[in-house]
């Protein structure tokens, strides 16, 4: 075991782990994070994505001893001052999800790509999804949430 320093959603936590232990366990097991969802743990399905230092990160196979020193942030940290973000907000807004496994990865994914992307287009939005699973049907949702995102991008909201 060892003592592990890290930096989620703003906030400084020492963790006592085997360094080898994948960062969701962390998240969901000892800091009660549990947006990031373990879904077939390894890195296919995209549902324990979450950001780190900007860029959209698969958490379920990862070893926690690789985030120390580094800016997580998970879907729980995209709402500031109790308000969603814009990504949560168009999901929610026009019913991109259905059981909502896969729905925190989504938001995350899309999340760093507006925040990375100079020009956000839907190309782009849609490419930064590749990798991520929905088994409930929910792709022209979220397809509808992308839309209304770049849309909102390009009128500089």
């Amino acid at each position: 075991m060892s003592t592990i320093v890290l930096e989620i959603n703003g906030v400084v936590s020492e963790v006592e782990a085997d360094p080898a232990t994948p960062l969701i366990y962390m998240l969901r097991n000892r800091l009660g994070l549990v947006g990031a969802k373990l879904g077939c743990g390894l890195e296919q399905c995209g549902a324990c994505a979450v950001i780190v230092d900007g860029e959209k990160v698969l958490s379920c196979v990862r070893a926690v001893s690789e985030f120390e020193g580094r800016a997580i942030t998970t879907v729980e940290g995209l709402a500031a001052g109790g308000e969603l973000s814009p990504v949560q907000r168009a999901f929610l807004e026009t019913g991109a999800a259905q059981c909502g496994y896969c729905t925190s990865g989504l938001i995350v994914a899309l999340t760093a790509y507006l925040q990375a992307a100079e020009r956000p287009d839907r190309q782009g939005a849609v490419e930064a999804l590749e990798g991520h699973l929905c088994r409930c049907g929910a792709h022209a949702d979220v397809l509808r949430a992308v839309e209304r995102l770049v849309s909102e991008a390009a009128d500089g909201g």
